[in-house]
């Protein structure tokens, strides 16, 4: 007879380990690490991935909102509405009260340095801002924020060397010079 097993805060059996994850960003960092080698223009029945994702222990009220956030940041991409053409490089970003008690100033700081440094231009930055706005969580990280910058960044074309940095940063912990 098989006995459950403690995983996470999940009691499952071993044959179908289903622990359950916590918020749409988790589902988000599941989709994008297990997909992403398929490459942007990868587009699976939304309904299979769904299934799936619930197997694997996700909320159906998180996978939802997932896919929203995704249909979010490609309506964005396509209409780069709202957004400046172009910054100054020596242009600041101010963020209003409800961003900077979203995000954390190690995440602002690290926004600012990837823009000044030319992996981000005012249009990505302003995406991943709108993006970072649209998770459900109260405060955003450091860590989250670098996710949603790799997210982004694989969804914009023409910027696939900032797309790679940030994927060495993330998948590799390593900081490599930027050229």
């Amino acid at each position: 007879m098989l006995k459950p097993v403690l995983v996470g805060n999940a009691s499952v059996f071993p044959e179908k380990v289903r622990v359950m994850k916590e918020n749409m960003l988790d589902v988000l960092m599941y989709l994008f690490e297990n997909y992403m080698d398929e490459g942007p223009e990868f587009s699976p029945d939304q309904e299979t991935l769904v299934t799936e994702l619930y197997q694997a222990g996700f909320p159906r009220g998180e996978i939802k909102k997932a896919f929203s956030w995704l249909e979010g940041l490609s309506s964005l991409r396509e209409q780069g509405a709202g957004v400046p053409a172009a910054s100054k490089a020596s242009s600041l970003r101010c963020y209003s009260n409800t961003e900077q008690k979203k995000m954390s100033l190690q995440a602002r700081g690290f926004i600012q340095f990837l823009e000044q440094s030319g992996v981000l231009d005012s249009l990505t930055r302003e995406l991943v801002i709108d993006r970072v706005m649209a998770l459900e969580t109260e405060e955003i990280g450091l860590e989250q924020v670098k996710w949603v910058i790799l997210m982004v960044l694989f969804n914009q074309p023409g910027h696939e060397q900032a797309y790679a940095w940030m994927e060495d940063l993330i998948f590799d912990g390593t900081q490599e010079h930027l050229h």
